[in-house]
């Protein structure tokens, strides 16, 4: 049982720890919009998601208020905008720039789900849609876009891979710094409930309307952790899933309030621990305090294992609905410790591929040569699509080819995006291997029938 120490607690956290609600996300199914023509559409999905959402942004500042937790970001996700424009895929940015200036209208900080379900075959509606993406993104503000290119089920189309590899490059060159593609991930395995940016969609499965909340603390977790110096792994762990525990209750009450409020079901709360450049807020920090000289040496891949495990512990019975993708991000423009880590070298392309075996997602936010071929690119999300199709897990690639910059060149996004050092990528050529297209196989032990 938790005692009045436990609630003190809870408001340090809050007040000096960088506790917060990182987002509250209204998924909404856009299938009701479906109309004759392109301009028809966007006109209805401007209208419905204003209409849904036009009570996020006052309820989940008058929570805040309440409450005294902060509520950094409010987003919308939406059905994935490939199977709205099905019949006219060519004019979906007509559709992107709805959901944009819908975004606008509310205020929100990011909407999610321009996105595509590529996984075993790309559809024709589908290659032209892809097409749209690096457009769409260079004409838009707030619109995120996602491609879910394998899963464990069906194997990693291969095809797929090759083509986003090809739409990486195509948006940096649209967009300042190659910003765009800060917009933009591609999946495998991808989920249809989570909340956090860029990867967001509200799945076909889902219902009509829904609240999803993702919490996040690592600044909590560090802090935890600096009190207990000479615990051993085990009671570290222990420490870990019960500052994990307190974090998603707040958060699992932010979410069951804010959809009575607004009238919809409450989906999830996503467990994920997600860093910003803020210094305090840190998961590079939280392996460092459990005894690494430094984030990206020997043993980082053990300390993430044990930190994302007890994260998903103490979280699962905190919540009555735990979804989304849940565990620990490393993106490295988002996370000062990975920050200042990549300048100094002591964290490589490699081993953040390593440290995504055991983490929540992949290879998030990561600038690389701009100069990088698109087979290089496609390569490294097939490397890490299997990594989640072999694991049975979602994994992803947010990389930032930025336009005019080399290894050891800064780009700087600002707020929550931060900045990225240029890391080096391998320079060996795989453009016959991402040619070949096809279908990559799933593992014999993905059927399970």
């Amino acid at each position: 049982m938790f005692n009045k120490t436990d609630v003190i607690e809870t408001i340090d956290m809050i007040e000096k720890e960088h506790l917060d609600i990182r987002t509250v996300t209204m998924g909404i199914s856009l299938l009701p919009c479906i109309r004759e023509s392109a301009e028809k559409t966007a006109q209805a999905v401007y209208e419905r998601v204003v209409k849904q959402a036009e009570g996020l942004v006052p309820t989940a500042e008058q929570l805040s208020r309440e409450y005294g937790i902060p509520i950094v970001n409010k987003r919308v996700s939406v059905t994935p905008v490939s199977l709205i424009t099905a019949a006219f895929p060519e004019k979906s940015p007509l559709v992107a720039r709805a959901l944009d200036r819908a975004a606008a209208t509310l205020g929100i900080d990011f909407l999610g789900g321009y996105s595509a379900l590529v996984h075993k075959a790309t559809a024709e509606y589908e290659k032209r849609f892809l097409s749209t993406i690096p457009e769409a993104l260079a004409t838009t503000e707030k619109l995120c876009s996602s491609v879910n290119v394998g899963s464990s089920r069906s194997g990693i189309n291969m095809d797929a891979v090759k083509r986003v590899g090809e739409l990486v490059k195509e948006t940096a060159a649209l967009t300042p710094g190659g910003l765009g593609c800060a917009k933009f991930v591609a999946f495998c395995n991808a989920v249809e409930d989570n909340p956090f940016m860029a990867g967001a969609f509200h799945g076909v499965g889902e219902a009509d309307c829904v609240i999803n909340v993702g919490v996040s603390g690592p600044g909590v977790v560090q802090h935890a952790l600096s009190f207990a110096p000479d615990a051993d792994l085990t009671e570290a762990a222990e420490l870990i899933k019960r500052t994990a525990f307190k974090i998603t209750r707040a958060g699992q009450l932010v979410a069951k309030e804010a959809a009575r409020r607004l009238g919809v079901p409450f989906g999830v709360v996503d467990l994920s621990l997600a860093p910003t450049p803020a210094r305090g807020d840190s998961v590079a920090h939280i392996l460092e305090e459990l005894g690494l000289e430094a984030v990206g040496g020997h043993g980082t891949t053990a300390a993430l294992a044990m930190l994302n495990d007890a994260v998903k512990k103490g979280g699962v019975m905190a919540s009555s609905r735990v979804g989304g993708l849940s565990g620990a991000f490393i993106p490295v423009s988002e996370d000062i410790g990975m920050i200042e880590a990549a300048e100094r070298g002591a964290i490589t392309f490699d081993k953040l591929e390593a440290m995504t075996c055991v983490c929540s997602v992949g290879l998030d936010m990561i600038a690389i040569p701009g100069d990088t071929p698109a087979s290089t690119i496609a390569a490294i999300l097939a490397d890490e699509a299997a990594i989640g199709m072999v694991n049975g897990k979602t994994t992803a690639v947010r990389v930032i080819p930025a336009p005019g910059k080399k290894v050891g060149d800064t780009v700087n996004f600002g707020g929550l995006l931060g900045r990225a050092p240029v890391m080096p990528v391998h320079t060996g050529s795989a453009e016959k291997f991402i040619s070949r297209g096809g279908i990559l196989p799933a593992p014999i032990h993905s059927f399970k029938n």
